[in-house]
């Protein structure tokens, strides 16, 4: 019987603190998250040099935090994985000199981790039927992206956003609306109440690249519109322009993603990336899958924001395929998928 692996992963890219546990690739034995959204709301967003600061301070005790819940030490640690890119630079300097710190005294190996590698493992932990090959929509404040998960690890774009991230978007239209910071959940709340048809906003196609996306000329839509109204003296319903604004979203997102994994002939979906927990995203999601027979996979919304969970999970499987890194490991803030 083959010895069980266990992880201990460390996610920092952003203004999450995270260690985490993981057994085997699948198994969570530990997930803890440091979160400094209170701290960030009242910027408007996140101020990287206080983000940075944060993880300094909560990063060992966060460690500790998910060892002692996992009931481990170290020594029984088979490896250190930590993301390394794409995100803040000053959050990931963080989390890599952390990790190779501790995994240096404690003579393992280490595993830098690609972020986006992290959200798209995310899919195993709750779905122990789900391997590679699929198709999986990754959304997030700073990614949208479509790719072919031919393997663990092993991926194929096959479209991009050509400008704003769908998360950037959601951010900026909440901004505009007066809804605040962080913008995805409130505006995925206030939409509830609204009516997604009350304005029909435009779903930009990028000439010949079917499955690229752009979300920067909506985003002008949105804008133009509470500035019209204002000029006119018109008054908002703010339901309703961000219920219409999530539907021209969804309705993008969700017919490339679809229309992707039957043109390449496969029939997994997957959504990952802190986007991926928008309620009305899975819903419409789930209707197309259901619709064109394809098995539809998704998170849990814990593991779709940033968390060490997915990390560990990544790691593992980079650990088993024998990818280790250097002591020169370093943050790489713009890291492509696909690199290393």
């Amino acid at each position: 019987m083959e010895k069980d692996v266990l992880i201990l992963a460390i996610e920092s890219s952003c203004d999450e603190t995270a260690a985490s546990v993981v057994k085997n690739g699948r198994q969570i034995l530990s997930n803890v998250i440091s979160s400094q959204i209170a701290l960030h709301t009242l910027y408007g967003g996140v101020v990287p040099e206080i983000a940075s600061r944060k993880h300094i301070e909560k990063i060992n005790q966060v460690i500790e935090e998910a060892l002692s819940e996992a009931g481990v030490t170290l020594e029984e640690i088979d490896a250190v994985g930590v993301t390394y890119g794409p995100g803040l630079v000053g959050a990931l300097l963080v989390g890599v000199a952390e990790a190779k710190a501790i995994a240096y005294a404690a003579k393992k190996p280490l595993i830098g981790v690609h972020h986006i590698e992290g959200h798209v493992s995310a899919n195993f932990i709750e779905h122990p039927d789900l391997e590679p090959p699929f198709v999986c929509l990754i959304v997030s404040g700073g990614h949208t992206h479509l790719v072919v998960v031919k393997d663990y690890g092993e991926f194929e774009i096959i479209g991009r956003t050509r400008d704003d991230a769908a998360g950037e978007a959601f951010d900026k239209v909440a901004r505009a609306v007066g809804l605040g910071y962080p913008g995805g959940p409130k505006v995925d709340k206030a939409a509830k109440e609204g009516n997604k048809h009350a304005v029909e906003f435009p779903r930009a196609k990028v000439a010949d690249a079917p499955y690229d996306f752009s979300f920067s000329g909506l985003k002008s839509a949105v804008l133009n519109y509470i500035n019209h109204a204002k000029m006119m003296g018109e008054e908002i319903c703010v339901p309703d322009l961000v219920a219409s604004f999530q539907n021209a979203v969804v309705d993008s997102l969700v017919t490339r993603a679809v229309a992707a994994a039957k043109e390449f002939g496969y029939d997994k979906l997957a959504i990952a990336g802190g986007v991926a927990s928008n309620s009305a995203l899975r819903e419409a999601m789930k209707e197309a899958c259901d619709r064109e027979h394809l098995k539809f996979y998704y998170p849990s919304p814990i593991f779709c924001t940033d968390n060490a969970a997915m990390i560990g999970v990544a790691a593992y499987y980079e650990y088993k395929k024998g990818n280790r890194s250097g002591w020169n490991l370093n943050a790489v803030p713009n890291l492509k998928l696909g690199e290393r």
